[in-house]
């Protein structure tokens, strides 16, 4: 149903929309601090760079693509299905990397952590996502929010204890 209904939406009144549902949220978390799940996924090209996506809505810093996982749902389905949401493509090798655990809006969260490669070039929603883009994973941009920070350096910490 929400889909329907957000697919009739001019994408401007959907981001507005967003905007307002996100302050909503985050006064709910404040308040009743339930338990929130969510995924996070590392999704790098070929050239080993990582995938940042900017919400339209929240604070505009620089994260990775995710978002929650849905009662009884598996992780690493949230996973495949936020990307495929999006980004309009598919992730590829959908591995787990571990768990961020931590307060989000002062509730707290567990997010789950997954590496993957992407299938297609992701197209950003320009609804939800305002934009997505490449950056080498020791060269993030000032603005990275601190959870895919944190997330990216698990996936070097990962690296180096492999190598």
């Amino acid at each position: 149903m929400l889909h329907l209904i957000s697919a009739l939406l001019p994408p401007p009144l959907h981001r507005a929309a967003l905007r307002l549902a996100h302050r909503a949220r985050k006064q709910w978390w404040r308040w009743r601090k339930p338990l929130v799940l969510g995924v996070m996924v590392i999704a790098r090209n070929g050239e080993g760079q990582v995938l940042l996506v900017r919400h339209s809505y929240g604070s505009g810093m620089w994260t990775l693509p995710g978002g929650g996982v849905k009662r009884r749902e598996d992780p690493a389905r949230a996973a495949a299905r936020e990307i495929a949401e999006e980004l309009a493509c598919s992730a590829e090798g959908l591995a787990a990397l571990g768990v961020h655990e931590g307060l989000l809006h002062g509730a707290p969260a567990r997010m789950h952590v997954f590496t993957a490669r992407l299938a297609g070039m992701p197209r950003p929603d320009g609804r939800e996502i305002a934009e997505a883009r490449y950056f080498p994973p020791d060269a993030l941009p000032a603005n990275t929010g601190p959870r895919a920070a944190e997330a990216v350096g698990m996936l070097s910490r990962a690296g180096s204890e492999q190598g």
